[in-house]
C-alpha cells in the first residue's frame, strides 16, 4: 500500500496534488483499491464487485425515508448497568464511550415514516454503536415500536446489522430474543406485514430471533448473515466450508432468505412490496 501515500519530500518538485491517505478504501470482499469518492457516488457500493459497504444511521434513513418524514419514537431510552459488569472496563464507561463517539444513545434508532407516500414504522440498528449488539433497551425499543404498529396499524420495517447480544448484560441481553419474538407475534396476529432488510454484518442472537422472523427478509448483496463466524464453525466441526458461506447469495440459494436488493432500488423495491402487501390502505 506503500505507493498510496507520498511523503512531502517526493511531492517537493511543484506538484501539490498529493495522493492524501483516506482518499481510497479496499474492498471487503474483492479486495480492490477503489477510490473513496467513487464509492460514494455510487451509494457506498464497490464499482467492482457489488459489495455493498456499511451505511450509517442518517445515510440509511436519508435512502429510504422521504424527505422530512422521519419521526425518533423513544429517544430518551438509554441503557443502564443492573449487573454491575466489568472486563477491560466497566460497561458503563464502555456505553458512555460509545455514546460519546456516536453521538447515539443506543444501538438501535426507532421511530416511522413514510416510504414512497406509504407510512411505515421503522427500527435501524447502528453497528457502531457496540457492534450493534443486542441488550435491554434495544429489545424494548423494537418492542414498543412493534406495539406501536400494532396501534397505528403500520407495517414494520427493521433493518439489521449487528454482532448479536450484548454480554455484557448477561441473560437480561438473551432474554430480548424471546421478548422480541413475542412482540413480532402479536404483529403478525394483528396482520401486519414485517419486513426485514439484512445488512452487513448481521449475526447472533440477532441472526437467531428478530432478523429471520420476517414476513418478507430481503438481504443487500454480499451481505454476511450468520449465528457464529465461519472461524468457529470450521473449527467445530472440523470441516472447511463451502465458498461464499454465510454471504447473501448462499443463504438465498438455501432458502433462507427471500430476495437480495441492490441499494439503488431498494426504496422502489419496499414500496412495491407494502403496497402489495396493502400498507398503504392499512393506514388510510
Amino acid at each position: 500500500m506503500g505507493w498510496f501515500k507520498r511523503s512531502k519530500q517526493e511531492d517537493s518538485k511543484g506538484n501539490s496534488s498529493n495522493v492524501m491517505e483516506g482518499m481510497w478504501i479496499k474492498c471487503t470482499v474483492c479486495r480492490a483499491i477503489i477510490f473513496k469518492r467513487e464509492v460514494d457516488r455510487n451509494l457506498k457500493v464497490c464499482p467492482k464487485c457489488g459489495y455493498h459497504f456499511p451505511l450509517s444511521i442518517e445515510e440509511r434513513v436519508e435512502l429510504l425515508a422521504d424527505p422530512e418524514t422521519f419521526q425518533e419514537w423513544d429517544a430518551d431510552l438509554v441503557p443502564n448497568d443492573p449487573l454491575q459488569f466489568e472486563d477491560t472496563l466497566p460497561y458503563q464507561i464502555r456505553i458512555q464511550n460509545a455514546q460519546r463517539k456516536t453521538g447515539k444513545q443506543e444501538a438501535i434508532l426507532t421511530g416511522h415514516c413514510q416510504i414512497r407516500e406509504i407510512p411505515v414504522a421503522v427500527g435501524f440498528f447502528d453497528f457502531s454503536f457496540m457492534g450493534g449488539s443486542m441488550g435491554s433497551v434495544v429489545g424494548e425499543k423494537i418492542c414498543r415500536a412493534i406495539d406501536r404498529a400494532v396501534v397505528d396499524h403500520l407495517p414494520f420495517l427493521l433493518v439489521t446489522t449487528s454482532g448479536g447480544a450484548r454480554m455484557q448484560e448477561g441473560t437480561l441481553s438473551l432474554m430480548q430474543m424471546a421478548k422480541t419474538a413475542s412482540a413480532i407475534a402479536n404483529l403478525q396476529q394483528a396482520r401486519l406485514p414485517y419486513i426485514v432488510l439484512l445488512t452487513d454484518p448481521t449475526f447472533g442472537g440477532v441472526t437467531a430471533s428478530v432478523a429471520m422472523l420476517g414476513d418478507i427478509i430481503l438481504a443487500e448483496p454480499k451481505a454476511l448473515i450468520g449465528f457464529a463466524g465461519p472461524r468457529v464453525i470450521e473449527q467445530t466441526i472440523k470441516q472447511r466450508l463451502p465458498e461464499g458461506f454465510q454471504r447473501a447469495e448462499f443463504l438465498l440459494d438455501h432458502g433462507m432468505i427471500d430476495q437480495i436488493v441492490k441499494r439503488k432500488v431498494l426504496k422502489a423495491t419496499l414500496a412495491t412490496l407494502l403496497s402489495h402487501c396493502g400498507a398503504g390502505a392499512m393506514s388510510s
